[in-house]
């Protein structure tokens, strides 16, 4: 069966799954989302047996069917490759009465590694099968981690280039070297003044601005997005979800068709819908555990029914969950308002004009798979201290809001249904934050200096992806305010 995509904010406007993924963004900023979502006819005991391509090929062939068998293979064998330091890709650690679902075992220590090793390769063939002409431009918009995720799987790819923004004093000194010291002479990278949100409505705006998009086209140029509001972002997400179950299933620890729950550190919500979308694929998930830091606008969502980013912005250890507006919501609200895109765009309305909207009982009633959680800087700090000494697991800063607040929620209800938490980076991404967290004050050592400290305490293995940035040059040091980014499109591209 055909899965097409349609617009959050326009039923009218709809798109093949290669067009979706083409496009990034939807007309009037509205995000593509399948009119259905095929079951997933693979009984749990084949899945089991499979390797984590195999399973990647099972999930993402019933979402992407304008794709060839051929194509989505080789876009699949081409990204979970040796770029990953482990065959099995994502694999699972049972620490602390968890399962703790190791996402960082790409080129770039993070889970954005796993939609964005697949990206370019689906890009590529979406444009192909469209007849695309033009140049692709991805521009994004991150908060430490999408970007140097993207500017690895796009570095160098025929047709393509890519502008990367970061909020300049927002991400943590390791990312910054990664971003910064990317080569690629289709790559650029730049600073902004200015918080995340102000970079994601600054890549908004020119996603959305028909002048720009005219002029770029007139010199052989178009817009794509890298962030997660692409669909093919979201559906290599929901691979490891159920590649995750398939492991559990295999090693005995759930029967096929037993219920389990999922913690996952949320920031712009596609990490965590991505587990919604596997559970109406048929992957048994009893509860949806959405942890977030002081930055707690989805804390509070699920708690009150109001969405409300009006607050201050707080930069914390955890900068890729320090977001206010969390654009992948969105997909949930259309869901919940019944497939309603002119509600759904109403509610969208009113968070740009007056940065809050409220949903109805109805809706409310709708959430009750989710619980929303949060830690703040003292709890995320103690967790990965309890961590350590209970099981010698060193978790980095992310992973440890979401097992602080999984912890919470045991204590406050009681639930002993297996649980899988998100392991979203490696430690060696926040080395000071971690350090700190185990140790103390760190002083005036360097970030690499504590990244062999680390390394002493955990036993575990430098990643490439650090040891090569301990003295690669700096390659882009452009920096502008937050309303001159399309002032610094223009200049890169025309």
């Amino acid at each position: 069966m055909a899965v097409t995509y349609t617009s959050t904010r326009n039923r009218q406007e709809t798109a093949t799954a290669s067009q979706a993924i083409l496009k990034g963004l939807a007309d009037n900023g509205g995000l593509f989302v399948p009119d259905s979502i095929p079951a997933l006819d693979v009984d749990f005991g084949t899945l089991a047996q499979m390797s984590y391509q195999e399973v990647a090929y099972e999930v993402m062939s019933r979402m992407l069917t304008d794709f060839t068998e051929e194509e989505l293979k080789h876009c699949i064998n081409s990204a979970y490759d040796k770029k990953f330091d482990t065959e099995k890709i994502a694999p699972l650690v049972k620490k602390a009465g968890a399962w703790y679902l190791e996402l960082f075992h790409g080129s770039t220590i993070a889970f954005k590694d796993m939609a964005l090793s697949i990206l370019p390769y689906l890009l590529v063939t979406s444009a192909r099968k469209n007849h695309v002409e033009n140049e692709i431009v991805i521009l994004t918009a991150t908060s430490g981690d999408t970007g140097k995720a993207a500017l690895a799987g796009f570095a160098d790819v025929p047709g393509t280039r890519i502008i990367v923004f970061y909020p300049k004093n927002g991400v943590s000194p390791i990312q910054e070297k990664q971003m910064v010291t990317q080569k690629g002479a289709n790559t650029s990278v730049v600073g902004i003044i200015g918080n995340f949100d102000d970079a994601q409505t600054g890549v908004k705006n020119m996603f959305n601005d028909k002048q720009l998009a005219k002029e770029l086209n007139e010199k052989g140029f178009q817009f794509s997005s890298a962030n997660s509001i692409n669909i093919g972002r979201l559906v290599p997400q929901m691979v490891y979800y159920v590649y995750a179950y398939a492991r559990l299933v295999a090693e005995g620890e759930v029967k096929a068709g037993d219920p389990i729950n999922v913690v996952v550190p949320t920031g712009n919500f596609g990490n965590i819908l991505a587990a919604y979308y596997a559970k109406e694929m048929g992957l048994p998930i009893r509860k949806f555990i959405c942890a977030s830091n002081e930055n707690k606008v989805l804390y509070d969502f699920f708690s009150t029914g109001v969405y409300d980013r009006n607050r201050p912005f707080i930069l914390t250890s955890s900068p890729s969950m320090d977001i206010l507006i969390s654009s992948n919501l969105e997909r949930l609200i259309y869901r919940i308002a019944g497939d309603d895109a002119e509600r759904n765009a109403a509610l969208m309305k009113s968070l740009t004009a007056e940065g809050r909207y409220e949903i109805d009982d109805n809706m409310r009633q709708k959430l009750s798979e989710f619980y929303g959680g949060y830690a703040d800087e003292a709890e995320t700090a103690a967790a990965i201290k309890r961590v350590y000494e209970s099981d010698a697991y060193v978790m980095d800063t992310h992973t440890a809001v979401a097992s602080s607040v999984y912890d919470k929620y045991v204590k406050e209800t009681g639930d002993g249904t297996p649980t899988v938490i998100a392991s979203t980076a490696s430690p060696y991404k926040f080395t000071r934050s971690v350090m700190e967290a185990l140790r103390g004050d760190c002083g005036d050592a360097s970030d690499f200096e504590l990244v062999d400290a680390l390394n002493s305490l955990s036993g575990v293995p430098v990643p490439q992806a650090v040891e090569e940035i301990r003295t690669a040059p700096v390659l882009h040091d452009t920096v502008c305010d937050k309303a001159d980014m399309e002032k610094i499109v223009r200049g890169i591209l025309l």
